[in-house]
């Protein structure tokens, strides 16, 4: 492992990534945040950790990586600000939850039966995408970083925004084999629009969202699942791989159920739902097989903060395939998270192996 230098002198710095991108949209950072004197570069420290050598510190989305999610990809506005999707889907903003939910009353599918005379699939060829990078990303991408670009609507997702949630989970049983049949276009839509996000947006990370349950149980069966989502899963993956990209599987719900499942399509991280899910049991479980992204409050005090980083790290961080995506709703809390993940990391994995527990206390 290359030589630990002092904590101090790698978070002493003047130097910081002025403007930030962060998904969801053309958006950045409120904040600024350092540019530490790490002994290798963040983007360095996530191919350590992919290629199973070990990160030297916890990957953090707000400071290790570039999140991308243009906007000139339909869904995107239309999930982020309201509007109609590539699908011709009316999607509604709502202030409050300060997020878009499909409209009331549409409905763009009306039988599963009549998808390939009634869709109408874009063509992500006539887009210029690469006017796109230029103009909203090129000036503040940053090269020593991974980068990570969302791709939201997956299968089953687009399935129920077509239709409904109630219609989609009666077609997964009634209508298999068309349901198959759609999903197949689906994947090639997604297999095309990942190999832009690496041409154009020079991708190391796909997000690729799907969420899969509530807040109790998943929408379906492992066996529903490993039926109808598996193979078409199995095959954005490898498409993903051949790419030299990595899979990030955003899939929210309680659907720790379905682990298994997903480490058999070949996914690489599971970003899943805290609240909903055992992730302690899900990373003792699983270690290396599949990782975990996790996004979490670290709450507006500082010692809980602290404490919360503390726990993350030594428990979940430690089979060295753990990614974290701190929020505070006070953002002096957030900023201050961001470099107490770097330090405790940091300090931990100088001294412990990865998959051991190192008992004594991080100061």
């Amino acid at each position: 492992m290359e030589k630990f230098k002092s904590l101090q002198l790698e978070m002493d710095t003047d130097e910081v990534y002025e403007k930030v991108v962060q998904a969801y949209g053309y958006d950045f950072l409120p904040y600024q945040v350092p540019k530490y004197n790490t002994p290798i570069t963040p983007k360095e420290n996530v191919r350590r950790m992919l290629a199973g050598e070990g990160p030297l510190w916890v990957p953090n989305i707000n400071c290790d990586f570039n999140l991308i999610q243009p906007e000139i990809m339909l869904d995107a506005s239309a999930r982020n600000r309201g509007g109609v999707d590539w699908f011709g889907i009316d999607w509604e903003y709502e202030e409050l939850s300060q997020a878009a939910m499909v409209k009331p009353g549409t409905r763009r599918l009306s039988d599963i039966c009549n998808w390939e005379d009634e869709l109408i699939w874009p063509d992500l060829d006539a887009i210029d995408w690469a006017a796109d990078f230029e103009k909203n990303y090129a000036p503040f991408v940053s090269a020593d970083k991974a980068t990570m670009f969302v791709i939201v609507n997956g299968c089953f997702e687009r399935l129920a925004d077509l239709t409904s949630f109630e219609d989609t989970l009666c077609c997964l049983l009634e209508e298999p084999e068309e349901v198959s049949r759609l999903f197949d276009k689906f994947t090639d839509f997604h297999i095309r629009l990942m190999a832009i996000a690496k041409e154009y947006y020079h991708a190391d990370m796909i997000t690729y969202h799907d969420d899969m349950g509530t807040q109790r149980n998943s929408f379906m069966s492992e066996k529903t699942f490993r039926e109808l989502i598996v193979p078409h899963s199995k095959k954005l993956v490898a498409a993903a791989h051949a790419m030299g990209l990595s899979v990030n599987y955003h899939s929210c719900g309680h659907v720790e159920n379905l682990i298994d499942a997903f480490i058999d399509c070949g996914f690489d991280f599971w970003e899943g739902q805290d609240s909903a899910n055992n992730i302690a049991v899900v990373t003792d479980n699983y270690q290396d097989k599949i990782g975990i992204v996790s996004a979490f409050d670290v709450g507006s005090d500082e010692a809980v903060m602290k404490a919360n980083v503390l726990k993350r790290i030594t428990e979940h961080g430690r089979y060295g395939k753990y990614i974290v995506w701190p929020f505070s709703e006070d953002m002096e809390i957030e900023i201050k998270s961001n470099a107490e993940i770097y330090r405790v990391s940091r300090e931990f994995f100088s001294r412990t192996p990865v998959g051991q527990t190192d008992s004594r206390e991080v100061n």
